[in-house]
């Protein structure tokens, strides 16, 4: 049996009412009040595609066996790098075993997540590789004042694939291929364009996406009446939405809810993040159906089996769309993703440039946030050393590798420092005490001043540390999170 073995999701804490983009621009583009309603999610100034990959496939991970992991596919449109391996440094940070391990990056189409999901099936269906993690991931640049914009949500979901504890059976798959534009985005240009929303869904989403679903239904053999739900993306409308799924035979109650109004299209993950909706909700013999768009489109059959009762509790999406903080400051989401250029003051230009040797020897510690544990006795530390720290021991050379990324631990000290660069100022960074032992000093995101306490719980986040404008160069480090 070869299907889906686990499952794990991350949305963006910040989502912004979609009412203060109207307030703000609305003086310039009224026709934004057709599409202000509800919220959209967006990466905090320390996050982007590829914190969202590995919170996501960290949640995928949990409970599950990652050194069996030996292929590691992201999907994205909106990936930090164009040549070095994105999907490279989301296995280095989860922590994936080097050796043996093959990863890819698969891109430039709003499908590519279920091209990633079609690729990792045909792995494992081939006996080429045994538990293949699919990651899609997007935080997809816009026009300030663009019904994009609004539309466009930031997110990313995960599936784990694999024969066995499958959770959800692979049954079969049809694919459309066609080269269909609704939006584009040159070699060299950072926004989107997209043409004319009545074309979009005359001739793409009302058209492309019944070919796909018909298709799979007639290639497996399948009727309408046995599918329990049918999932696509569509961010034109609601009414769209559901009009697609009238015109594939299915019911209001089968089409599974876009998350549009809480959320928006979160791209390449678009398609997994509403397949892990209904894996949340689904009781073993249901089959769903999950269908994707972008030049085409890649429809999918599985079918629940008595496993998924057996997975280890996880975020998900549910747990991820309820953490959730809301921003009404336009200006700040504009200021985050650079959309507006302001006085970072004299301290912010100091040179950034990264020492790729340097990163390529601490990689485990800097990317993996991987300390040292001594075999003598036992006491963890961060960071790894020749000499353990307890001063009962200070053996040499008897340390091992020990992953901290998964600790949680409480704060010892904190500070509010109003003169550091910050785009969010103050930045607040402290001490952090690991549960496990061990302890570091690390700088503290999604929070505010005022809700830091000492002896509060933390947990640790892969996040952006700063980023080389003259190199364009994303250099990642982890971060603490309040847990409240």
């Amino acid at each position: 049996m070869v299907g889906i073995t686990s499952y794990g999701a991350y949305v963006p804490r910040r989502r912004l009412n979609r009412m203060a983009v109207l307030t703000s621009m609305g003086w310039f583009a009224p026709g934004l009040m057709m599409a202000a309603a509800g919220e959209r999610s967006f990466c905090s100034w320390d996050e982007d595609t590829m914190t969202l990959a590995v919170a996501a496939s960290r949640d995928c991970l949990a409970g599950m066996d990652k050194n069996g992991v030996d292929a590691a596919y992201l999907a994205s449109t909106s990936l930090p790098f164009k040549d070095r391996q994105n999907a490279g440094i989301m296995a280095t940070a989860c922590n994936l075993p080097e050796g043996g391990l093959a990863t890819g990056d698969i891109t430039a189409s709003s499908k590519s997540g279920t091209t990633a999901l079609l690729a990792g099936l045909d792995a494992v269906k081939g006996g080429d590789r045994k538990s293949v993690l699919v990651t899609a991931s997007d935080a997809r640049p816009t026009k300030a004042a663009w019904f994009f914009n609004l539309w466009y949500g930031d997110g990313a979901a995960s599936l784990l694939l694999g024969k066995d504890k499958v959770i959800a059976e692979f049954l079969g798959a049809h694919s459309v291929s066609c080269d269909f534009v609704p939006s584009y985005r040159g070699t060299d240009a950072k926004f989107d364009y997209g043409w004319e929303e009545r074309w979009i869904r005359d001739e793409g989403y009302t058209k492309i996406l019944p070919e796909a679903i018909k298709g799979l239904l007639e290639k497996t053999g399948t009727s309408m009446d046995e599918v329990a739900k049918v999932i696509y993306p569509c961010h034109l409308s609601k009414r769209i939405h559901r009009e697609i799924g009238k015109l594939v035979g299915a019911g209001p109650d089968k089409v599974v809810d876009n998350m549009a109004e809480v959320m928006g299209d979160i791209g390449a993950a678009q398609p997994l993040a509403m397949l892990i909706t209904a894996l949340e909700q689904a009781k073993p013999g249901d089959k769903l159906v999950v269908a994707s768009f972008g030049q085409g489109s890649d429809a999918l059959l599985f079918q629940v089996t008595d496993a998924i009762k057996d997975l280890p509790a996880r975020r998900g999406m549910q747990g991820s769309l309820a953490h959730r903080k809301e921003e009404d400051n336009y200006s700040k989401m504009l200021k985050w993703r650079d959309l507006m250029v302001v006085d970072m003051g004299i301290r912010a230009e100091a040179k950034l440039q990264t020492a790729l040797s340097a990163l390529w020897r601490d990689r485990k510690l800097v990317l993996g946030f991987v300390g040292g544990k001594c075999t003598a006795c036992g006491t963890p530390q961060f960071p790894k050393m020749r000499m353990c720290v307890n001063p009962s021991c200070h053996k040499v050379d008897t340390q091992e590798d020990f992953e901290f990324a998964n600790q949680s631990g409480i704060v010892k000290s904190f500070t509010g420092d109003m003169l550091a660069v910050s785009v969010e100022p103050p930045a607040i960074y402290g001490l952090v005490q690991f549960n496990c032992g061990g302890r570091t000093m690390v700088d503290f995101t999604d929070c505010e001043l005022g809700e830091v306490k000492v002896g509060m719980p933390v947990g640790m986040s892969f996040r952006v540390k700063y980023h080389d404008p003259d190199r364009d160069f994303h250099g990642y480090f982890w971060k603490a999170v309040p847990q409240t």
